[in-house]
């Protein structure tokens, strides 16, 4: 179902704090609403309104289109609060929030035509470059190809569709992110997974489909001499290189998700004594030992996530374009605190013993999508941390997006 469209709210005078409040006054309904989101494979239609009426998908949207135009960090301290109550709500809302954030890149007439229709319009994507193929044609290109997760489709009105330009010889020469309307592709009910089903990350495909060059965002150009947007959208949080941080607010449901195992499992410990002695959980020195241990990766992950966001946005407001190293580093963190939030679930599930079995309650659900969401390309701990290195000891990673 499409997202409803809302009175125009304006949200450019909400500040970072009030955003948070925001966020953490919607994770107790948010937590009653997550089996059955699970359930509906994909948000419910009050929690789109809710989203919208609190503004808390427009944090980085510009602020002369009434988005909030916050600080980056902001994407993963809400992502991470929203997840505390549904990691699926809150993976959904990473990515229509960032996708906000990159339509400010794009030529304003791309802008226009989506936001002055209505800014709280919800845009999907399918960002795999080798999965679409675009032709260079008159006015812009034409885009075939099929995309898989393509999160939060299903309350969309558009979708953000990556594709590779090729010349004659099959070479890749430019990399383009298309915007097409709902109309212009078909939407596959692929999505039958075991973790993160309320996100409704089904595929979306298209054949032959014209955009007009100003919905075909070159990224390769973006990167080399700066994107259209920059003109219009001129604040240091849109000159944030996005590669780099691409995944940070997907992380940040991650950290979120992890920390809702953290409160389930510790408030149970303080209740619970074992069946078969008078012993209470909490005066065994295991489990005090593994409580210690994933509160320490928790905010060890919390920590990294932060700190790579407000760095960015500091060199940003410097006018400081990060190198490749730099940019690889900010990716191996992004896979190292996935890994640390996933530790810190991990640990405090298998502690919950036989009562994370029950879907009564949220453990084994948030111990199924925590590994969902690790599936995530950006996630690949051997990836990223081998190229960092790589580039660290003067090898060469070529890479023309990131």
């Amino acid at each position: 179902m499409n997202a409803p469209v809302s009175p125009r709210l304006d949200f450019a005078g909400i500040s970072y704090e009030e955003a948070v409040a925001r966020a953490h006054a919607l994770v107790p309904v948010l937590r009653e609403r997550a089996a059955r989101t699970e359930a509906a494979r994909g948000m419910l239609p009050e929690t789109i309104a809710d989203l919208n009426r609190s503004g808390l998908m427009r944090i980085m949207q510009p602020r002369r289109w009434g988005g909030m135009e916050l600080d980056f960090s902001i994407i993963v301290d809400i992502t991470d609060i929203i997840a505390r109550g549904c990691a699926s709500t809150s993976w959904t809302l990473a990515n229509i929030a960032i996708h906000h954030w990159m339509l400010a890149l794009y030529d304003e007439r791309a802008q226009e035509e989506i936001w002055g229709a209505d800014p709280d319009m919800y845009i999907a994507s399918g960002i795999a470059y080798p999965q679409g193929r675009g032709e260079v044609v008159d006015g812009g290109i034409l885009l075939s190809g099929h995309w898989n997760f393509s999160s939060g489709v299903g309350c969309s009105t558009w979708n953000m569709l990556a594709c590779l330009i090729r010349d004659a010889n099959g070479k890749p020469v430019d990399y383009r992110m298309t915007v097409i309307p709902e109309s212009e592709y078909e939407i596959v009910d692929d999505w039958h997974v075991m973790g993160l089903s309320g996100t409704g990350s089904m595929s979306v495909k298209c054949d032959k489909v014209f955009v007009p060059e100003h919905r075909a965002l070159s990224m390769l150009r973006g990167r080399r001499e700066g994107f259209p947007g920059w003109k219009v959208n001129p604040a240091a949080c849109y000159r944030i290189p996005f590669g780099g941080l691409a995944a940070h607010c997907i992380l940040g449901t991650a950290i979120g998700n992890a920390q809702a195992m953290f409160d389930a499992v510790t408030d149970m410990v303080r209740e619970r004594s074992t069946s078969y002695t008078t012993l209470r959980m909490r005066d065994m020195g295991t489990v005090q030992s593994r409580v210690g241990l994933a509160g320490a990766h928790l905010d060890a992950a919390r920590l990294m996530a932060r700190s790579d966001c407000i760095e960015a946005q500091a060199m940003a407001e410097k006018g400081v374009d990060p190198d490749m190293n730099y940019r690889l580093k900010q990716k191996r963190n992004c896979a190292y605190a996935m890994k640390l939030a996933t530790d810190c679930v991990d640990t405090l599930y298998a502690l919950a013993g036989a009562n994370g079995l029950y879907t009564r309650g949220p453990m084994e659900r948030i111990y199924r999508d925590q590994h969902a969401a690790g599936g995530h390309i950006n996630f690949n701990l051997d990836a990223h941390s081998t190229s960092w290195g790589l580039s660290t000891l003067g090898g060469e990673i070529n890479n023309p997006v990131l």
